[in-house]
């Protein structure tokens, strides 16, 4: 029998390497077809309203936000589409029984070291209470942390799809310099937005501040916008344990309590005694706060402040607010408020200092339990003489 020979072939070095070439052209071809697609159709507010919250998850009681997500679960994101969808507000419709209320403000009414039954918006809902014509009063906590009066526009803005029957609008002087309107990240990486806000209500913010996170083409792109998808899909992930603990910020176990002595300085930023022009102060979002509410009741709360007794407390009220600037705020607010009709509540002395954590604004749970009943109390007052003039 005839020996078979075999014969074994193997692609030449030059023939491999066309091979890899051709694979590799592909691949790029495709992820620039891609790119391209996610650049026309910029799928980042559909993907953000995709949710497992109020779903697989119970909706969250507070925006997110958070810098240690391992311990809180929870973290920073500035899409929101993605924000609001993980937010309970998203989960069912309105029913009729329920007066709507939404708390605007900063990190003390969003709750920073306070569990959620413990924020303003807990211990409102706490207090169970009703309008004169029998409908529950549910508070929903919009706040955010960061400082800035036209940060809250933004958000409520967004969150007036959800139908508010009133908003109460937690303020302090730190959130009205001009200069301070776009300081908050979730204001500069929400251009489209803000801009059309500026435009409408005619505030005085530049639109084209170089502070905004501006996004051009090649900012549009997956590879570009990969933090934020990233980030998009990491609070899906963190609703999981936020299921199971109710846990959504980090808790210290020991904190830096609030400044007492204070230094003999009396500027108040670019301000020295005893000018605060009004114009410099960002009376003009409050303006369009109103505007936007239309027939819609909007309370404005001077939020308590820390007032210390320590060293050069003469000259200051707490780390933040030389006296005179603080008086000369607490002046123009009560005489812009009257100007203009705005119904205001000023609680700044209302919280004793030991009530206070770690900030001249953040407030412990029996501070904020206080702050509560004195905000249903004229809640109620409120609401009763707008049933009696009907």
């Amino acid at each position: 029998m005839d020996k078979v020979s075999t014969q074994s072939y193997s692609a030449s070095p030059a023939t491999a390497s066309g091979f890899i070439r051709g694979v590799l052209l592909k691949a790029a071809l495709f992820l620039i077809l891609i790119n391209l697609l996610f650049v026309a159709v910029y799928p980042l507010s559909t993907l953000g309203r995709l949710s497992l919250y109020n779903w697989l998850f119970p909706g969250r009681l507070r925006l997110p936000f958070g810098e240690a997500p391992e311990r809180a679960y929870n973290l920073s994101l500035y899409q929101l589409d993605a924000m609001f969808a993980s937010h309970v507000l998203n989960g069912t419709p309105k029913p009729a029984s329920e007066y709507r209320v939404f708390l605007l403000g900063d990190s003390n009414t969003w709750g920073f070291l306070l569990r959620n039954e413990q924020t303003l918006a807990g211990r409102l809902n706490a207090l169970k209470l009703s309008t004169p014509d029998g409908q529950e009063i549910r508070f929903y906590n919009l706040g955010y942390p960061t400082i800035s009066l036209t940060k809250d526009l933004l958000l409520l803005d967004y969150a007036l799809r959800y139908d508010p029957d009133m908003v109460i609008w937690l303020v302090t002087l730190e959130a009205f310099p001009q200069e301070k309107q776009l300081s908050s990240p979730l204001v500069q990486n929400n251009p489209a937005p803000v801009r059309q806000l500026i435009q409408t209500y005619q505030l005085p913010a530049n639109p084209n501040d170089p502070a905004f996170a501006e996004e051009t083409l090649w900012e549009r792109t997956i590879l570009s916008q990969r933090r934020t998808l990233a980030d998009m899909l990491r609070l899906q992930l963190y609703g999981v344990m936020w299921a199971a603990t109710g846990i959504d910020q980090d808790y210290p176990a020991t904190y830096t309590p609030v400044q007492s002595d204070l230094a003999p300085d009396l500027e108040y930023g670019e301000f020295s005694p005893p000018e605060l022009p009004v114009e410099n102060l960002a009376f003009d979002v409050l303006l369009a706060g109103n505007k936007m509410l239309g027939e819609r009741p909007l309370l404005i709360v001077n939020e308590p402040i820390y007032i210390s007794r320590g060293e050069n407390s003469h000259l200051r009220y707490n780390f933040y607010y030389p006296r005179w600037a603080y008086d000369e705020y607490r002046r123009l607010l009560a005489q812009e408020s009257q100007n203009n009709g705005w119904i205001t509540l000023d609680l700044w002395d209302m919280i004793e200092p030991g009530f206070f954590t770690n900030t001249a604004i953040h407030l412990d749970p029996e501070g904020t339990e206080m702050l509560a009943e004195r905000i249903a109390e004229f809640l109620y007052s409120m609401l009763s003489k707008d049933t009696a003039t009907k």
